[in-house]
């Protein structure tokens, strides 16, 4: 259909609805995602932010703006003259501190190298050195995509692509670790941009051809194969030949990508809080108790939940802060 003026109206575009969408439509920038990681290392003054990230003023101010308006962090005066403030968590920001673990733990397991884990945890609550884990809130007992299946929420359906989500991938990424060795850090590094964690997740959903995968997204082909390209290179998917003439290609979640699983649910359970009113658009159930369950995650030693407060850690690096 053509507009007034002659020029064709841009198709709409329908997109899944989804939690996890929903979230990383918030927080596709990997520097809005470490100054969080900051705010709970204890950041909370503009100098300090930009001496541990290395960011440019212009782009840190406008980082913290948009955390601000999207209600993860307050300011709080501290100075009056000159007036002064700082920016501290809010409850919503502080909710996004079990993804944080399950990012954490990816990138230990899977991104850690020979000089191994850069922190070590520990949980206030039993006193020992722990590994958060995804767990279900009904059974108490680990979570897996093998585990676990799915089925349509009250707030399932389709909604309008949102253009402005279709970034490119950020050239930042090589800056992650310049002040702060960090195992988030790594995993963004692979899955850090809005179109890799969504082409991940349409794995999850056994979308594994590069046309069903455009369909679902409305995401460009030039986008899509560098994603896919990029995500084949770090091992998160493997490409497999099914058609010779002409050769056609699909793509499936090796060990590695599967265990990018819990990130994905620790998403959806904070976007079902949050961005999803009483309306969640998946629903999980865990196969071993049989029961719906919400991603909980939990200390592996005692078995109760983590929270931020309830957490202390043992740099095995310099910190930055000190």
């Amino acid at each position: 259909m053509r507009a007034r003026g002659g020029y064709r109206r841009p198709r709409k575009i329908f997109e899944r609805s989804c939690s996890v969408g929903r979230t990383v439509g918030i927080l596709c920038n990997s520097w809005s995602f470490l100054i969080l990681r900051e705010c709970l290392f204890g950041a909370r003054r503009f100098q300090t932010f930009q001496s541990i990230l290395g960011l440019p003023r212009q782009t840190l101010a406008i980082r913290l703006k948009q955390l601000t308006s999207q209600g993860l962090l307050r300011q709080a005066q501290y100075s009056e003259r000159p007036q002064r403030s700082e920016y501290r968590l809010t409850e919503m920001g502080m909710d996004l501190y079990p993804l944080f673990l399950a990012l954490l733990n990816f990138g230990d397991k899977w991104l850690a190298g020979k000089s191994g884990p850069p922190l070590q945890l520990f949980h206030r609550s039993c006193g020992r050195a722990c590994t958060p884990v995804v767990a279900c809130s009904h059974c108490g007992k680990g979570v897996d995509a093998a585990h676990t299946t799915y089925r349509d929420g009250p707030g399932a359906g389709t909604s309008p692509l949102n253009r402005t989500k279709r970034n490119r991938r950020q050239s930042e990424h090589t800056l992650l670790e310049k002040r702060r060795p960090c195992s988030v850090a790594r995993s963004l590094k692979i899955i850090g941009d809005y179109w890799s964690f969504m082409v991940n997740r349409e794995a999850f959903f056994g979308v594994r051809k590069f046309d069903e995968i455009q369909t679902k997204l409305g995401i460009a082909p030039t986008i899509l194969t560098d994603r896919l390209g990029r995500l084949v290179s770090e091992g998160i998917l493997a490409k497999k030949k099914y058609q010779d003439l002409p050769e056609r290609f699909e793509y499936r979640l090796t060990a590695m990508g599967k265990d990018l699983y819990l990130p994905l649910i620790a998403m959806l359970r904070w976007g079902d809080r949050w961005l999803s009113g009483d309306a969640p658009p998946l629903i999980l159930t865990h196969t071993i108790c049989g029961h719906d369950f919400d991603p909980a995650v939990i200390c592996n030693k005692c078995g109760k939940p983590v929270e931020a407060r309830a957490m202390i850690y043992e740099l095995h690096y310099k910190n930055p802060m000190a």
